[in-house]
Order: structure tokens, then sequence, then C-alpha cells
């Protein structure tokens, strides 16, 4: 069994209290406690010390990222969390720094990472439609994926050497949600991930 790190990222804002991604981190922790999984979660709601959550990182085998997708990144609380923690961990808790030598140092940039047998999934919320994304007819996007708008996150846990899991999107969550469906989903990505 793996010990599993979820992360919520979310943050309250005049549109969104977060009640959806809290289910999903609550689903996801008792679904995985059952299949025998140590869980612990941590949620930019919370204080953290950056030490712990560092040691968090070092502990677990998968981490869950939770999150709504806002303005086409993170909220900003993960951004802080990740400017604090990250960074402090870039002396080997996470990465030996960049990975580059004195000797090149233009080669090999973002092989640094200390966590190279950590796995790490995304599971995100977006107001946007499903046919947004992966059609050169839409507008925004232009054929783009989920995971091509999420590159900077998946860049962000390369660089610690981890790899990807299937990602896990609930689309249009304001305007047109499915919740039930999307919960149905998400229990079966995670039985096929996990």
């Amino acid at each position: 069994m793996s010990n599993i790190l979820i992360i919520n990222a979310h943050e309250p804002s005049p549109f969104s209290e977060g009640k959806l991604n809290a289910s999903l981190v609550d689903k996801a922790v008792t679904l995985l406690e059952q299949k025998g999984h140590i869980v612990r979660v941590v949620t930019m709601q919370e204080e953290y010390v950056v030490d712990e959550q560092l040691a968090h990182f070092q502990w677990a085998d998968r981490v869950i990222l939770q999150s709504p997708v806002n303005w086409m990144t993170i909220p900003w609380s993960f951004k802080k969390y990740m400017d604090e923690v990250f960074t402090a961990g870039m002396g080997g808790a996470l990465c030996a720094f960049d990975g580059r030598s004195e000797d090149e140092p233009t080669k090999n940039y973002g092989t640094g990472g200390t966590l190279t047998n950590t796995k790490y999934m995304l599971s995100l919320t977006f107001n946007t439609p499903q046919e947004s994304f992966n059609s050169q007819d839409e507008y925004l996007f232009q054929g783009k994926s989920v995971d091509d708008l999420m590159f900077h996150m998946h860049a962000n846990f390369r660089f610690f050497g981890m790899s990807a899991l299937p990602t896990f999107a609930c689309y249009d969550v304001m305007k047109n949600a499915d919740i039930e469906n999307d919960f149905a989903r998400f229990e079966a990505h995670l039985n096929e991930v996990f």
C-alpha cells in the first residue's frame, strides 16, 4: 500500500466556497483508506510549517493535487505554498537544485529531482465545458488539452523527479454541473489509478 498526500488547493472566493473540492478530497480519503493506503491531507486554509510540508512530500509515495482552476491556473494560496515549500526543498528535500553542473551549465536543467519514486495526480475542477478542450474549433484553447493547460504544474512536479498519473477533471461545475456523475467518474478513476 502507498503513503498518499492529498493537497486541497481550493481558496474560497465569492464564486465558490470550495464544497466540490472538499467533497472530492473526502471521497478520496475514504476510498483510499478503505483500500489500505495511509492518507494525509493538507489544505490551504490551515496554517502550515514548511519543514513539516517537506516531510509530507518525502513520506509520500503518491501526491494528489485537488484544485480548482482559477484564471487558467491554481489558486493564489497554493502558489504561495509552492513559493515557500518548494523553494525550501531545493537543497535536497525535493530536489538538488536544478540538476545542472558547473561543468555543463546549459545541460540537464530540471533533472535534480530527489522524489524519483513518487507519482502525482492532478484532480481539477473547471467552470469550463469539457468540449472547450481538444477541439480546434474552440476559440480559447485552440485544440489544447487539460494537461496542456496545466503543463506548468506538470513541470513543477517533474522538476522534483516525480512522474504523472492520469489527470482527472470535473467540467462546467458552475453552469452545467453533473456532480453525481463526477463523483462516480472520480471513484472509478481512483480505483483504476490506485
